[in-house]
């Protein structure tokens, strides 16, 4: 795999995590790799959906562990 696309990938896993200095440096880093823009943009959107589809089965697993004691 190419370090370009290394770094698209981990600035998508940086979106993921939270990580505000993690996508600062990915996103200059895949600029130096030669990322485009569109690219960049294009794996802070994954990044955001997968985020977005975590989140989502984590709120659904909460009440099955929160169990109504009355």
């Amino acid at each position: 795999m190419d370090e370009r696309t290394k770094e698209l990938i981990a600035v998508g896993a940086s979106v993921t995590a939270n990580c505000q200095p993690c996508l600062k440096y990915h996103v200059e880093e895949a600029q130096k790799q030669g990322a485009s823009q569109p690219h960049i943009h294009e794996a802070i959107e994954v990044g955001q959906m997968v985020k977005k589809g975590a989140m989502r089965k984590f709120n659904e697993f909460i009440p099955t562990i929160i169990k109504d004691s009355s």
